[in-house]
């Protein structure tokens, strides 16, 4: 498991920290914007295929997986959170495999990419997090629907990257986009960029809600030209979170505005994604789509906390050849 390939990427390392310049922003370009289209039957055509597109197994498929668990933000967002379920899900972050399984595939010790919470439990993370390199994502802006006043949506910011959050994940106000208010959206995206200062943002689109391909696009578009690290699908809280069509359509929004600019933004699909088999379409899109530099944790992660125990399931089947209950695997 210590040789790397083209096909199998995993690092027999901590969790990898790459320094990449954060993406500045740009003014608002309302000609690229409205110039961008979606050709849904193409989209979806080319999202049809995926899945059948490429298959990784034994070796290469565990590598895969491994990968796949350094780019999870471990989430819990429920309001029965409690501070004895916080602390278990941030040892889940810290110790995602069993020991005894990485060490029958000679892996030394990795971790998840984050663990997310509601700002409340914060400082619960982070003290639980402390020393090990693994950043705590707040929940901000009114999540999930966005809707409290937009001075408590950034005061809300500014609390949790004081608590100690190192990453934001935002929630858009959807009405502009559906009306078009390009500016609109800019604006709030500038000022949340703002008030995060050297915390990372991650905009969650809610693309369920944005009720077609190219709006997704657009809005892409505009919140990376806003300042945004990260582009993300959904809050795992809407009827329809990520989908292979959304995913390919924000994923080539990020390609032409690297192609444009030079910086280079992340992505994260989010709810939804449960299966150690979608992990893996989703990492040969990114793959096929953005190239390798995005497979890394600073430019890509899984917004899912029940797809870690399914991973576990499988590298337990790839060590001993048999598959366990899921409770062996649970979050804490």
């Amino acid at each position: 498991m210590e040789t790397q390939s083209s096909d199998s990427p995993v690092r027999t390392a901590h969790l990898p920290q790459v320094t990449e310049p954060r993406n500045p922003g740009m003014d608002l370009d309302l000609d690229w914007v409205r110039a961008v289209q979606a050709n849904t039957s193409a989209i979806e055509r080319r999202a049809a295929t995926l899945p059948g597109r490429r298959s990784v197994k034994k070796d290469y498929q565990a590598a895969w997986l491994l990968k796949a668990i350094t780019m999870i933000d471990l989430t819990t967002l429920s309001g029965d959170d409690t501070v004895g379920r916080v602390r278990r899900l941030c040892a889940k972050a810290r110790q995602p495999v069993s020991p005894t399984l990485l060490r029958a595939m000679d892996m030394t010790p990795i971790t998840t990419g984050a663990v997310c919470v509601y700002h409340d439990m914060v400082e619960t993370a982070v003290e639980a997090l402390e020393g090990t390199g693994i950043p705590v994502a707040a929940v901000s802006t009114g999540f999930p629907a966005g809707l409290s006043p937009f001075h408590l949506r950034v005061a809300e910011i500014e609390e949790s990257v004081q608590a100690g959050a190192e990453e934001i994940d935002i929630v858009i106000s959807r009405r502009h986009v559906l009306s078009g208010n390009w500016q609109a959206l800019y604006d709030e995206m500038k000022a949340f960029r703002a008030a995060c200062g050297d915390a990372h943002v991650k905009a969650i689109l809610a693309t369920g809600e944005l009720g077609s391909l190219r709006n997704v696009a657009r809005a892409s578009l505009v919140c990376m030209m806003a300042g945004a690290d990260f582009i993300k699908t959904s809050t795992g809280k809407e009827s329809v979170n990520a989908t292979l069509p959304v995913s390919l359509v924000m994923i080539r929004a990020i390609r032409d505005y690297y192609d444009r600019t030079g910086y280079r933004v992340g992505y994260k699909p989010a709810g939804g994604i449960s299966k150690a088999k979608d992990a893996l379409v989703y990492l040969a899109l990114i793959k096929d789509e953005l190239g390798d530099r995005w497979l890394e944790p600073d430019l890509f992660r899984f917004g899912a906390s029940s797809l870690l125990g399914d991973i576990e399931r499988q590298l337990e089947h790839y060590v001993t050849g048999a598959y366990s209950a899921g409770y062996r695997h649970s979050m804490g």
